[in-house]
């Protein structure tokens, strides 16, 4: 079973995330952020990851730390879960469309952590959420996670649609991504025999000064 469950505890948030990679998408999410609320549920729905999200956060300053610290978590519990990643395909991507939007996502369990996010939105805020606030959530999630992770709008005029297709594309990759090859089951999935830095992958920062 490769299920994980993390716990993130700082000076401004308390986060708890439990998922498991090999489920049927089955969401419960807390984080008290309606919209963050909202993307996590189509990660675990469209990712087929059943997933656990419990956070508490100091939103009465701004949603700044709730929503890096989840990407934190989340991605920590899903690197916990994949363990030492043999048997996965590696790779996922996915062209989501909705609407007048189109947005590519390409993911690659490297354990080297890097994200590429080209992604113009065009409010500041989706009613009371920074629009810049979901490059941190991606970059904490790569971070932690040990992730290429690749995000583009290919073209689109609303935000939300934007944001939305690029949750469901990065849902589509992960579910391609931590997929087993049977063929493979016993292998890393690397020509070195191990993939960069999973062994000894640094754990996502714990505070803030």
């Amino acid at each position: 079973m490769r299920t994980a469950s993390v716990e993130r505890v700082t000076k401004e948030t308390r986060i708890a995330v439990s998922v498991d990679l090999d489920g049927t998408g089955k969401t419960d999410i807390a984080t008290g952020i309606g919209f963050l609320d909202h993307m996590l549920d189509q990660l675990g729905r469209h990712g087929l990851v059943d997933l656990t999200v419990r956070a508490e956060g100091d939103l009465h300053i701004d949603f700044h730390h709730t929503t890096e610290d989840s990407g934190y978590a989340i991605g920590e519990a899903i690197a916990k879960a994949l363990g030492e990643r043999k048997g996965i395909e590696r790779f996922g991507d996915a062209v989501i469309p909705m609407d007048e939007t189109l947005t590519r996502v390409a993911l690659d369990l490297s354990g080297r952590p890097y994200l590429v996010w080209k992604v113009a939105f065009t409010r500041d805020k989706l009613g009371d959420f920074d629009t810049e606030l979901f490059k941190e959530w991606y970059q904490a999630f790569a971070q932690a996670l040990g992730a290429n992770v690749h995000v583009e709008t290919l073209h689109g005029e609303n935000n939300h649609h934007k944001i939305e297709s690029a949750f469901k594309g990065l849902a589509r990759a992960l579910k391609a991504a931590v997929a087993i090859d049977p063929r493979k089951a016993d292998q890393v999935p690397s020509t070195k025999g191990a993939l960069g830095g999973v062994a000894g992958m640094a754990a996502a920062p714990a505070a803030r000064s």
